[in-house]
């Protein structure tokens, strides 16, 4: 029994080490960057690793732009005329090597491309006038794949959106 108080005191010490570090890890980031995160897969009782710079449904990350956060929520919502307004009313968009012009283009193309898919931001790649995002996309929920998403923005919506396969 006189080693109980001993190895309680130790148990403490090592928590509170363990703690300093991690939190000095995370100190030592720099601005605007995430750090990996082990999260656990309930389906398969195993963890996987989350890569840097994720966004996710479950959080917003502020550094994207917000006419591109516009755009990624609307899919998230599946919400077929926010996506449309967050586009200017003569924006272009090019997919692949397809090109809409304004939103009535726009709407059809998302109605019948982007509409009830999913969309998971990758990583977010800030420029002076918009962003770039590599996403992956899955249009029927499932599967799917990488592109690049490159929004101008211009007075807070999207003047052009360029998506090219990754």
């Amino acid at each position: 029994m006189p080693y109980r108080p001993l190895m309680f005191a130790l148990a403490l010490a090592a928590l509170l080490l363990a703690g300093c570090s991690e939190a000095s890890e995370q100190a030592d980031s720099p601005p605007g960057t995430t750090q990996q995160a082990v999260r656990p897969d309930s389906t398969k009782g195993t963890t996987e690793q989350a890569p840097d710079d994720t966004v996710n449904e479950d959080r917003k990350d502020t550094a994207v732009a917000p006419a591109a956060q516009a755009y990624v929520d609307a899919v998230a919502d599946k919400d077929l005329e926010a996506l449309v307004y967050a586009f200017h009313f003569d924006a272009q968009l090019i997919d692949v090597d397809r090109k809409f012009t304004g939103h009535d283009a726009i709407r059809d193309w998302a109605r019948n491309e982007v509409i009830g898919g999913k969309l998971t931001v990758l990583k977010n790649t800030p420029k002076s006038n918009g962003t770039t995002l590599l996403v992956r996309f899955a249009p029927g929920g499932t599967g799917g794949f990488e592109a690049n998403y490159e929004f101008d923005v211009r007075d807070g919506r999207i003047a052009r959106l360029n998506l090219q396969y990754a």
